[in-house]
């Protein structure tokens, strides 16, 4: 895809997930060709799906398809997913009649893909980790490619920790204390600084995830990146940032969310440095 090719496709996609999210955003993408773009230029789909889910704080389980497509199996699909803690959880998605693995229990699923049991506060129901991510426990069952499914995650971590930033900096050009901005008191300005580097990095770190260790190592770039960034736009937004009714706190617990999958950022810092010894060797991961 040329360059004008790809900004009407990202506008286009971009107001598909402004007027919707969860199933009925699955649908909407489907609708809108998203397994012919995964299969035929998944280099460009990923990157331009996940940031765009996590810059306009939409989600859908298109994490199941990048999976399968690595995989090759058929799609849409649903898998099971490793998560933080030795869990494993499928996100479930009634456009596709997910396959049990071995020994997998699904008696007890609702309706949304959320583990059974009575519902709890906010409609929450055993099992779930976040009302906003349909996720259910289920024992691990089989292996996956993981790769792709980390760099696809690591530009949604990066699109929603830019979100984080975004929210963070305009509070802090809109907010008057005491006569001046926010923003022109100097701590304010270094927190936001290292948010953006932090963010910049994971991305150039993105920029070449092309083996196995390179979408670990981005994967956990963006994991760190995001929970550095939800750390200082928190404090920059203050009090605010806690209220239901600012967009924030729904970014900052996506962030942590799609941090434990796949393996969090603290798991896959210790994977990473467990390969180098064992190894006795680092390689080149970027030609500078």
């Amino acid at each position: 895809m040329d360059a004008d090719e790809t900004a009407l496709l990202t506008e286009s996609l971009r107001a598909t997930m402004a007027g919707s999210t969860g199933d009925a955003l699955d649908r909407a993408l489907l609708d809108f060709g998203w397994l012919d773009l995964l299969t035929e230029s998944p280099s460009a789909a990923t990157p331009l799906v996940f940031r765009l889910l996590g810059e306009t704080g939409a989600h859908a389980p298109v994490l199941n398809d990048v999976l399968a497509h690595a995989a090759g199996r058929d799609l849409p699909a649903t898998v099971t997913l490793p998560f933080a803690g030795g869990r494993w959880l499928v996100w479930e998605r009634p456009t596709v009649a997910p396959s049990a693995p071995a020994g997998a229990d699904r008696s007890s699923a609702g309706p949304a893909g959320i583990g059974g049991g009575a519902p709890g506060p906010g409609g929450m129901r055993p099992g779930a980790i976040d009302p906003e991510l349909p996720l259910r426990r289920v024992p691990a069952g089989e292996t996956l490619p993981l790769a792709e499914g980390r760099c696809a995650l690591a530009w949604w971590l990066v699109g929603t920790s830019r979100a984080m930033l975004n929210l963070a900096r305009r509070h802090a050009l809109d907010r008057i204390q005491f006569g001046r901005p926010l923003a022109a008191h100097q701590a304010v300005r270094h927190r936001l600084a290292e948010t953006l580097v932090a963010i910049e990095g994971a991305e150039a770190t993105l920029a070449t995830a092309d083996t196995d260790l390179g979408a670990l190592l981005a994967k956990a770039a963006a994991g760190h990146a995001a929970r550095l960034t939800a750390r200082h736009c928190q404090q920059v937004l203050g009090g605010i940032g806690f209220t239901a009714e600012h967009d924030f706190h729904r970014h900052a617990r996506r962030a942590l969310v799609l941090d434990g999958l796949l393996g969090s950022a603290t798991d896959l810092t210790r994977e990473a440095g467990a390969w180098v010894r064992t190894r006795a060797t680092a390689p080149r991961l970027a030609q500078l």
